[in-house]
């Protein structure tokens, strides 16, 4: 297939055209196209007080927290709702809505991982003034649960029994089996209000799922669909803060145009998916603003939707992965920051297996395993095999404009072995709603923090009976089906020596590098910047988002 953006750039290599296309596209940002008074009515407060602006490239949408859900969203439920207990991002957990982590040296969880024994705060209230009690975290831990609830995720909560409300501020319960994942999962679980939810036939669909009502640091305000929401401080909030007035998070889906914003001041805060990377060199010069790279747990990812024909046999997709030039992508386009990797762990985990095979590009070995699996060229040279062709489309965010050149590259790329990919790119909103979340795609180029916390089960994304597209309740969007995973997984979950559970996950990692359900390229680094003055503007890799810690931001009126 012709592709009119190298077509025009006679004389010059693929790596050259790459290069050139990086070079040239920085020059599109248009300045203060989405600019106005909103974004520029950012000035910072005297010290505690005033407003932020947070540009996100993509539009939160989900702001009930239990239901299906992406990383922006987790954006909106960090300012609104409040876990049991927290992550910082040293790893340590840290009092939320309980009163104290519980541990097995302060009885808060048996020896035997089987019962836990919470307290909770006294005198916390929900955003409309009504007291949070244990009914609450009752009501959160059985609607995770119910079969007709479209929940982000059962894993862990599905072992729960025996919920009893002690007292207001008092809650027990008892684990069917142990397991070791659970304190992470239940910090990444947000409580929400039985007051507002219990009497609701259809959840799904509840009021409260567009006007939400939590505990945490700011109040849900209003929205303005395809360009802001705004919150305002909680004033009654429990823990520290909030030291703002108002935060708004402001959509700019084009990310030259969120490069642009920063530098002229629109924003304060960059955030997801923060300053592309053709941008560093720029950014970090800039005055008055603070720019730094993180090397964070997401990783970006080739995903496949195993539900389609021709991703059957794993030798299409191996074949793909040594079709893909991984090298020239992270430094033509993407300036050398990220590193290539070939697993979904986080390098700084201690779970990250470095023995893994090392990829390889090689296109000729690519059209020799095509060739020997049958896949033979038909008509425009594309490959077919039993009335299937090699070809397919590809998806991600529109306007993520780095990812649309990888895209073009690897459209060449896999045309050179016989392989047609087309790009069919959609908007935030759309592409990571129900077209990604209930595998309506065909391959996908997406970033994911395969953990939650620091742990490292990841049964939520690669378990078998957690495929969403087939009515399971988690995060494995692939439809990915591996019983030596599963059983792996079970282990690794059962388990509370790290040495024991380290085994199982060493060789979970190795089985997903083999069969490819998804091919790892690269991990995020993200080029972070906010304007000098905004403080506690804190990395987290434990978390999938900068504003965990919201409630702590504040302008240093020096």
């Amino acid at each position: 297939m012709s592709n009119k953006f190298t077509d025009s750039l006679p004389q010059l290599s693929r790596r050259q055209a790459l290069v050139y296309l990086a070079s040239g596209t920085a020059a599109l940002a248009l300045p203060g196209l989405f600019g106005g008074s909103l974004a520029r009515a950012a000035m910072p407060g005297s010290g505690v007080g005033g407003q932020m602006v947070v540009g996100f490239s993509q539009e939160p949408t989900v702001f009930n927290p239990l239901m299906p859900h992406i990383e922006v969203d987790d954006g909106l439920h960090f300012s609104l709702f409040d876990p049991l207990f927290a992550i910082d991002d040293k790893g340590n957990f840290t009092p939320a809505l309980a009163s104290e982590v519980p541990t097995q040296e302060n009885h808060g969880i048996s020896a035997d991982g089987l019962q836990f024994h919470l307290k909770l705060r006294d005198g916390v209230k929900w955003h409309d003034g009504q007291p949070f009690t244990a009914e609450d975290v009752k009501f959160t831990l059985e609607l995770l649960v119910d079969p007709n609830f479209r929940s982000w995720s059962r894993a862990g909560h599905e072992l729960v029994r025996d919920i009893k409300v002690i007292s207001p501020t008092e809650i027990s319960w008892r684990m069917e089996k142990p397991y070791s994942p659970y304190t992470s999962i239940l910090a990444a679980t947000f409580i929400v209000p039985k007051h507002l939810l219990a009497n609701v036939s259809d959840k799904n669909n509840a009021p409260f799922n567009s006007a939400p009502v939590g505990t945490g640091p700011f109040k849900w305000q209003q929205r303005v669909p395809g360009d802001h929401i705004e919150l305002v401080a909680n004033k009654s909030y429990f823990l520290d803060g909030p030291r703002l007035d108002r935060l708004i998070y402001k959509y700019i889906p084009d990310l030259n145009v969120m490069y642009t914003q920063f530098a002229s001041g629109d924003i304060d805060v960059v955030g997801l998916q923060w300053i592309s990377a053709d941008h560093y060199d720029e950014a970090k010069k800039l005055p008055g603003k603070v720019v730094d790279v993180f090397q964070s747990a997401t990783i970006e990812n080739f995903a496949f939707n195993l539900g389609r024909p021709q991703f059957q046999e794993v030798a299409v997709r191996e074949a793909l992965y040594y079709a893909i030039d991984k090298q020239t992508i992270i430094d033509a386009l993407y300036y050398g920051l990220p590193k290539p990797t070939e697993t979904y762990m986080p390098m700084q985990s201690p779970w990250f297996n470095p023995d893994l095979p090392k990829h390889e590009y090689n296109p000729d070995k690519a059209k020799k395993l095509l060739d020997d699996a049958g896949w033979k060229p038909g008509a425009g040279g594309i490959r077919e095999k039993n009335g299937v062709r090699l070809a397919f489309s590809n998806s991600t965010t529109a306007g993520n404009h780095l990812r649309e050149q990888m895209q073009q590259f690897l459209q060449q790329s896999f045309q050179d072995i016989g392989v047609e990919m087309k790009i069919a790119n959609l908007p935030p909103a759309v592409m990571w709603g129900e077209f990604w979340t209930q595998a309506k795609f065909d391959t996908a180029i997406v970033g994911l923090n395969f953990l939650v916390g620091s742990d490292p089960d990841t049964a939520n994304f690669m378990r078998s009976d957690n495929i969403p597209a087939q009515g399971g309740a988690g995060q494995n969007y692939f439809q990915y089906k591996n019983p030596q995973v599963d059983k792996l997984l079970a282990q690794g979950s059962e388990q509370f020596s790290p040495e024991k559970r380290k085994a199982a996950y060493l060789q979970v990692q190795s089985l997903v590098r083999q069969d490819m359900p998804f091919l790892t390229l690269f991990t995020f680094a993200n080029v972070r910047g906010h304007k000098q003055g905004a403080e506690n503007i804190i990395p987290n890799v434990n978390v999938r988002i900068d504003s965990w810690n919201v409630n702590s931001w504040y302008w240093d009126k020096a």
